[in-house]
């Protein structure tokens, strides 16, 4: 049991390696994935913020939370792209007719995902520092808020794999994202949900970005954060599950 796990992390090393290597050899892909939200930042704070009533004096720190999750919904397509690439120029056959673990060819995309959208997630929070965001919580707080976005980004990352790998097009391997990242505009990231017409209003408080904004905001500013962390928890184990579920099942049966 140990010699196969230790086979299976040092195949699982290798696949990372590899996808890395793609990352760094494209870093147009981290910089693109950085700059939409950055400029959406920028846009809300300096040109729309004003005329926002959001209950706060720092639009920054009420607006953070949501742009993070855009970036991390744009930074996933990017592995629904390496995948279906992957797939389409049979690189996943030439590893299977080697004696690795095929579940490591997988796994290498969605470790770089986090890795590539934790950077991404890093730069932006630098930004907002530069913009004016300040948060006077302590490290548990800001481990859980690394916690939920871990989480988050590897829901999402197990989707696009079910994209990457059902997809008949490059287009249709990274549109799965578009929705997603609309999500946030019709939740509590931009405006408070008490703003809106009842009908979206009901459908924004009980979609998950919600729940997840409210949280990180919360965990942010040190104020209690109730029952949103553990709906946010569940919104996104929940996912990460069935995704993964479906994404195994897509991967055995395209291979």
């Amino acid at each position: 049991m140990e010699a196969i796990r230790k086979h299976f992390f040092n195949d699982m090393s290798v696949m990372f390696g590899r996808s890395m290597r793609h990352i760094s050899r494209s870093m147009d892909t981290i910089i693109t994935v950085t700059f939409m939200p950055i400029a959406m930042m920028l846009l809300f704070v300096y040109v729309l913020g004003g005329a926002i009533q959001a209950g706060t004096d720092n639009y920054v720190n009420y607006l953070l939370p949501g742009i993070l999750l855009i970036a991390i919904a744009s930074g996933v397509s990017y592995t629904s792209f390496r995948l279906f690439t992957d797939v389409q120029r049979g690189i996943f056959e030439r590893f299977h007719s080697m004696p690795i673990s095929r579940s490591t060819v997988l796994w290498g995309h969605v470790l770089t995902s986090l890795v590539s959208n934790a950077i991404s997630v890093v730069v932006i929070i630098l930004v907002a520092l530069i913009m004016g965001f300040r948060s006077s919580v302590g490290v548990l707080s800001w481990l859980a808020v690394a916690g939920i976005l871990m989480l988050f980004t590897l829901a999402l990352t197990w989707v696009a794999a079910i994209a990457g790998l059902s997809a008949k097009s490059v287009d249709g391997a990274s549109a799965f994202s578009y929705p997603i990242i609309f999500l946030p505009f019709i939740s509590s990231a931009f405006v408070p949900t008490e703003s809106m017409p009842r009908v979206v209003r009901a459908f924004a408080e009980n979609q998950p970005v919600t729940a997840i904004v409210e949280a990180i905001r919360s965990l942010l500013s040190g104020q209690p954060v109730g029952n949103d962390i553990w709906i946010a928890l569940a919104w996104c184990v929940g996912i990460l599950l069935v995704a993964y579920l479906f994404a195994m099942r897509a991967y055995k049966k395209r291979m």
